[in-house]
């Protein structure tokens, strides 16, 4: 499973030096994102590398969970309340509704959050910093902390699970 790991550049200058460090040991352009102002982010971050997430993805799963759940007891009352007559097909109907209802709604709320990495360090993207997020396996991330630091990048107290693993 890759883990993501955050380093904070001042400049992009030094954000294409850890890139080529990465580069060098193997890490795909795949796993690496960079996030900034968006100023800079579109001045000067090639496409590529732009991490442009907001809170959709994990917003909907919440939601569809959330929703599904209530859905699902919803329904379950209207199976044991025989005035109602929902029978057990129309339980899981109203759960995958409840579902449907959540995650859609959960998403548009989430589509207007940016996501937990730039909430976490707005400090540093609104004073022009950078940021290098790296997803890898765990043995290939045993070297990098001394090239990224090599470079001019610091690592950021960070780590979680990362989604594209």
């Amino acid at each position: 499973m890759k883990t993501r790991h955050i380093y904070l550049m001042r400049n992009v200058a030094t954000a294409e030096q850890a890139i080529a460090a990465l580069r060098a040991r193997g890490i795909p352009d795949a796993d690496v994102a960079l996030v900034a102002r968006a100023d800079i982010e579109m001045a000067r971050i090639p496409d590529d590398y732009r991490n442009a997430s907001t809170d959709f993805m994990p917003a909907a799963l919440r939601g569809a969970l959330g929703g599904g759940t209530a859905g699902m007891l919803a329904g379950l009352i209207g199976v044991a309340v025989p005035a109602i007559g929902i029978t057990i097909a129309g339980a899981a109907a109203v759960a995958a509704i409840g579902a449907a209802a959540g995650a859609w709604a959960s998403a548009l709320a989430g589509s207007a959050l940016p996501d937990p990495i730039r909430r976490r360090f707005e400090q540093e993207i609104a004073e022009g910093r950078i940021l290098l997020l790296v997803d890898c396996e765990d043995e290939a991330c045993a070297g990098i902390d001394a090239a990224l630091a090599a470079s001019g990048a610091q690592r950021m107290d960070f780590t979680e699970p990362s989604a594209l693993g």
